[in-house]
């Protein structure tokens, strides 16, 4: 008789809720790796002067029409956390850079590609991420020497960074216009070292600092975007609070206040009971004395401009009007922080600590019509360093389009200055790059020289993604441009061919340098740490386990 193990027919074990999915191996790989290459496939055709828009409809019927990278991404409401972290790389160069974004996740889509075809040779994923993690290094490297220097003097630069920033965007048509308004709102609130220290705490590098929150975009529909204007000041999209309030004070008295002009309700639940008619009218005389009260606070003050954060009492309204006293109500807390900053004035929380001292001053503060619509300008302030773009255009949808490449253009800017380092754009960075990277690679020993190999034709992908957006053949494009860069050791010509790029227009290699390509190395070099490290996690993963959505949160382990 044959003995039966013990364990043969054994239940099998779960750790976690029967509900929960998991994907192991080489699955979870490609599944993670599919995901990685759908966000950048997303987001690819945008890339540009001749890259396409995307048009993205929310559940409620809201229109966004853009090619700005991480605003079609963050429209698009990604649930796969692969993808996820695709997304967070748009996120972080927003934020870091402003712009750069459609490069960096297309670079990152590129590189999962190519680790991918690596992976089916049985290249370990470890020797692969550790492949990528020298490429990155070396590619670093290489960007910071072939870096130009930048300096707020170089006018005709700073214009060309700009322009290539909105260069493929809504904006295109007037980029030049709009060039010159940005870089005279960059060159209007940098603080070189030695300046007075505007409180932005903002770090300066090379001596220049750059807060962009000193520049306010506003967009007003109605008229063509030539018409787009810089004001040194702030506009506010208010009107005033009473019609009888004066429409310009000069040398104003400027008073801010987050505080509500109102009766306050008692946060306990009251009740007052009127027997007289006697009463009811002590009552409201009562209501009366304590808004005449507070309006003869604002007016004992010494200011004759007055910007609430909170509300205003109609009856309240009528006083300040009488006073002479231009308000305005529920102003926005960012809108409270630059008033603050432009006119030196201080943000009082309670009306009856308002004081002489806590004023600012503007030069004139007046209510103008722009379009259909009344707006408040702020000018002439004690401190000069904000401003404030009003963007025009002729919709909705074209005015929130030019604002999104206006303000990717101002971080190109304020990024390029803060670090001082400019390159060339039109794909003859990246084709450098990848030349170098080469002959790097065979400087290495094992499996690793593949993953730098694999890192350096992916730096192609810019070039390629440029060239099939402009209906060009990429094949030939790529051939042009890496028999232009492929330059022996000692030649001469070695510098002047580093810039050599595709002109997408005609399909032929020109020196984007001398055309006017010019775009800050920060967003080069942001781009490619953060789609290694992104490329370098999703690697390293081989298990995902999707939770239980009903699961109690014990997943203490059963039988069945």
């Amino acid at each position: 008789m044959t003995k039966t193990n013990q364990y043969s027919n054994s239940q099998p074990i779960y750790i976690m809720p029967e509900d929960t999915k998991q994907t192991t191996g080489k699955d979870a790989q490609r599944n993670n790796i599919a995901a990685a290459k759908a966000v950048a496939q997303a987001v690819r055709t945008t890339l540009g002067p001749k890259g396409m828009d995307k048009m993205i409809v929310d559940s409620m019927g809201g229109v966004v029409v853009t090619n700005d990278g991480v605003t079609i991404l963050k429209e698009m409401q990604i649930e796969h956390p692969a993808a996820k972290m695709v997304v967070e790389i748009a996120k972080t160069q927003e934020d870091t850079v402003g712009d750069g974004t459609t490069t960096a996740v297309v670079l990152a889509g590129e590189l999962m590609k190519k680790a991918e075809e690596l992976l089916d040779q049985n290249i370990h994923p470890t020797v692969l991420a550790r492949g990528y993690r020298l490429a990155e290094k070396e590619a670093q490297k290489i960007l910071n020497e072939l870096a130009e220097n930048l300096s707020l003097e170089d006018q005709e630069l700073l214009l060309n960074i700009a322009i290539t920033a909105m260069t493929g965007k809504g904006a295109e048509t007037n980029k030049e216009v709009l060039a010159q308004l940005v870089v005279e709102a960059v060159k209007g609130i940098v603080v070189r070292s030695g300046d007075v220290e505007d409180g932005s705490g903002v770090d300066s590098v090379g001596g220049i600092s750059v807060n962009l929150d000193n520049i306010k975009v506003e967009t007003q529909v109605g008229k063509s975007v030539e018409k787009s204007k810089l004001i040194s000041g702030l506009v506010l999209d208010k009107e005033r609070a009473h019609p009888e309030m004066p429409k310009k004070v000069e040398s104003a008295k400027v008073a801010l206040l987050d505080s509500s002009l109102e009766i306050r309700n008692t946060e306990i639940d009251a009740k007052i009971q009127i027997t007289d008619p006697n009463q009811l009218n002590a009552f409201l005389q009562q209501e009366e004395n304590s808004l005449r009260e507070m309006v003869d606070k604002v007016k004992e003050s010494g200011a004759t401009v007055l910007f609430c954060q909170k509300g205003i009492d109609d009856l309240a309204q009528h006083f300040l009007a009488k006073s002479g006293i231009l308000a305005l109500r529920r102003v926005k807390k960012s809108d409270m922080e630059l008033l603050a900053l432009a006119t030196g004035a201080k943000v009082v929380s309670n009306w009856k600590e308002l004081e002489e001292k806590d004023l600012g001053f503007a030069g004139f503060v007046e209510e103008k019509k722009v379009a259909d619509e009344e707006m408040i300008f702020v000018e002439n302030c004690e401190n000069r360093k904000v401003v404030t773009l009003l963007i025009r255009g002729g919709t909705e949808h074209v005015a929130e389009e030019i604002k999104r490449a206006v303000e990717d253009a101002l971080g190109d800017l304020a990024t390029a200055l803060k670090d001082g380092k400019v390159v060339a754009g039109a794909g003859a960075v990246e084709i450098e790059l990848a030349q170098k990277l080469r002959v790097y690679a065979r400087t290495l020993c094992g499996r690793e020289q593949l993953a730098v190999q694999a890192f350096a034709e992916a730096m192609e992908t810019i070039p390629r993604t440029l060239a099939e957006n402009a209906g060009l053949d990429p094949i030939d494009v790529l051939t042009k441009l890496r028999a232009g860069h492929d330059v022996v050791i000692g030649d001469s010509e070695v510098n002047s061919k580093k810039w050599l790029g595709i002109n997408v227009f005609t399909g032929d290699v020109m020196d984007a340098w001398r055309v006017g390509v010019i775009e800050p190395l920060k967003i080069k070099t942001q781009a490619l740490s953060s789609a290694v490290e992104v490329a370098e996690m999703i690697l390293r993963i081989d298990d995902v386990i999707l939770g239980s959505s009903g699961g109690s949160g014990q997943h203490t382990p059963h039988g069945m």
